[in-house]
């Protein structure tokens, strides 16, 4: 795919993907390691977003953008740190059971915003540490370090008591002792989570509590085929960051002689017919301008630019086709969506970036935008916080079409090829790669 990317599309790919890397730089704390949910002043730490950072040390080191040593220091602040949060059941605890309260305090690492113990955040951090384990293997002391204590936190994560007695896991836990009442059924990002789940050398869930996960998958006829839907994007391609879903199939793919990756490419044509078609009438959209998924917004009824008014959903799920739409884009996506559809990513980041500069600060783009809305330029409104699982994806869903680099981390870390085959996916790397247990 690079070999017909002009060199100028990737001088300017590499300037984004180093600025987005430079999130985790500014926004984490020197003590704790933690990085910031956001780059909004005072924001808490987000532990997904801690785990993408974690994965995203590698694609640093590679790129020469940090070095080695540097970056293993870091990596090792965090994990120490997790090794020795308080697990306790009371609310101002770092974690629990051996998992983790969604928002933590920078500085002290405490539970904050009343916030869940998540599964599907606690997944997303624990797939991070992995990354960065399997990358940091030589015989150096932090290095025998970051490895050590990699182990300690994966096997006390005890995923199932998440099960609650049940055949899926609870989507999260409040202290003192209740849990969510929402459970991870039907296909979403937590497509992660329970290969993850599977995996645990200690408090395993079994591949029935997948079956069930996956029985609840809604399936779309698409022309000859058939389409596995979630409106937002994100659902589509947080898994894909570090698994390489390329030709292996669990048992519902293999019926549709489909993939998750092809899948996913479906999906990017959803959202571009959508934009196209424009049954909103929304300002700017096009097969060029596309991007439904997670984000903030104005909420209220608002008047647009066009003089209509419009109900405006604050922080919501936007999807397409079947998704909630207010005129909202995340501009993130042309950079998230390069390994699945190169050519139309790279047009749509070009159209982006030309038609909208003002979206950019320090090479960073926000969390989302609305030109709909009044604003001072085209781009209309404009997100304040630039966040960090945004700029996580980004960077590596750049390198993955760049070089393939975390999905080649991916397939030498034992425990994701141990949970995909508990999960029943078979063929593809998985054939050749990892034990066949």
């Amino acid at each position: 795919m690079l070999q017909s990317t002009s060199n100028r599309d990737i001088v300017g790919i590499d300037r984004l993907q180093r600025a987005a890397f430079g999130y985790f730089r500014r926004y984490s704390d020197a003590g704790t390691g933690l990085v910031a949910d956001t780059s909004r002043e005072g924001s808490p730490s987000s532990i997904a977003a801690t785990g993408f950072g974690l994965a995203c040390y590698p694609v640093a080191v590679e790129r020469g953008w940090i070095s080695r040593g540097d970056a293993a220091r870091r990596v090792l602040t965090v994990l120490r740190f997790l090794a020795t949060g308080r697990q306790a059941s009371d609310a101002r605890a770092t974690g629990y059971r051996g998992l983790y309260y969604h928002f933590l305090d920078m500085r002290t690492g405490e539970r904050t915003w009343n916030c869940e113990l998540s599964t599907i955040d606690s997944a997303l951090l624990f797939a991070g540490v992995l990354t960065a384990t399997a990358y940091f293997s030589e015989r150096r002391r932090d290095e025998i370090e970051i490895r050590s204590l990699s182990e300690r936190l994966f096997e006390r994560a005890d995923w199932a008591w998440a099960l609650n007695r049940g055949d899926t896991l609870a989507m999260g836990w409040r202290p003192p002792g209740r849990f969510l009442r929402y459970r991870w059924r039907g296909y979403s990002e937590a497509l992660l989570l329970y290969v993850l789940a599977l995996a645990a050398p200690r408090h395993a869930i079994a591949p029935g509590s997948y079956d069930a996960f996956t029985a609840a998958h809604e399936w779309l006829p698409i022309g000859d085929t058939r389409h596995l839907h979630a409106g937002a994007l994100f659902i589509h391609l947080f898994p894909h960051a570090w698994i390489d879903f390329r030709e292996i199939r669990d048992a519902g793919m293999r019926k549709t002689a489909s993939d998750y990756f092809e899948n996913t490419r479906r999906a990017i044509v959803l959202q571009r017919t959508h934009a196209e078609e424009n049954p909103g009438g929304f300002a700017g959209y096009s097969r060029d301008l596309w991007g439904f998924s997670a984000c903030h917004a104005p909420k209220g009824r608002l008047r647009l630019r066009d003089g209509r008014w419009q109900r405006m959903l604050g922080y919501a799920a936007r999807g397409a086709p079947f998704g909630v739409d207010d005129g909202t884009l995340v501009p993130w996506a042309p950079l998230a969506c390069l390994p699945f559809e190169p050519e139309a990513s790279l047009e749509s980041l070009g159209h982006l970036l030309t038609r909208y500069p003002a979206l950019l600060t320090d090479d960073r783009l926000p969390g989302g935008f609305n030109p709909s809305l009044p604003g001072e330029g085209a781009e209309g409104w404009i997100d304040d916080r630039i966040v960090g699982l945004d700029q996580g994806l980004s960077v590596m869903m750049i390198e993955n079409w760049r070089s393939g680099l975390l999905w080649d981390i991916t397939r030498s870390i034992p425990a994701f090829g141990r949970g995909l085959r508990r999960a029943g996916f078979e063929g593809g790397w998985l054939l050749a790669d990892g034990p066949q247990v």
